[in-house]
């Protein structure tokens, strides 16, 4: 009956060597979309952890559905468990809920993922879009893109950097 008893030990032994965040740990996310469209709509923003991340349906762990601002939307996400994360973000130029796309797929709006990743074929691998974010003030920065050639959010984009560069 050695057992019960060497589990327990084996169990605070482990609890204390790897410390526990406070019950209450929590991180704030300040993300900077940049490349926003004039044309208005609404940004929408989900932040995923990796079991979430590849599903199309899922539930982000933390969203936003703010109004999109022409050159930069700023938008917070509060009260966030500190872990490793990835931001997925559209403008919804006509406001009708969704990512709209041609018929092959190819999205027909803006859109961003964190760390600036590009989709090719698919969207990004969480590897490529992966951050860490800690308890306390966080921020990112992420560039709508767009794959549409001469589309308005490539238009957009062009006249930012042209005034950037002034």
């Amino acid at each position: 009956m050695q057992w019960p008893r060497f589990g327990l030990l084996l169990g605070i032994a482990v609890a204390m060597a790897c410390p526990a965040l406070p019950a209450n740990a929590a991180a704030n996310l300040t993300i900077r979309v940049e490349n926003v469209l004039q044309a208005g709509g609404i940004l929408r923003l989900g932040l995923y952890d990796q079991a979430r991340y590849p599903d199309d349906n899922a539930k982000p762990v933390a969203f936003a559905d703010v109004t999109a601002v022409g050159g930069t939307t700023i938008v917070t996400l509060r009260a966030i468990p500190p872990g490793v994360y990835a931001i997925q973000a559209f403008q919804d130029v006509n406001g009708n809920d969704k990512m709209d796309t041609s018929w092959i797929g190819i999205p027909l709006e803006p859109f961003g993922f964190s760390r600036d990743a590009k989709p090719f074929l698919s969207k990004p691998s969480f590897d490529a879009v992966k951050f860490t974010l800690a308890e306390g003030e966080n921020s990112q920065t992420l560039h709508l893109q767009s794959f549409v050639k001469d589309s308005p959010a490539e238009k957009a984009g062009d006249a930012i950097r042209a005034r950037q560069r002034q």
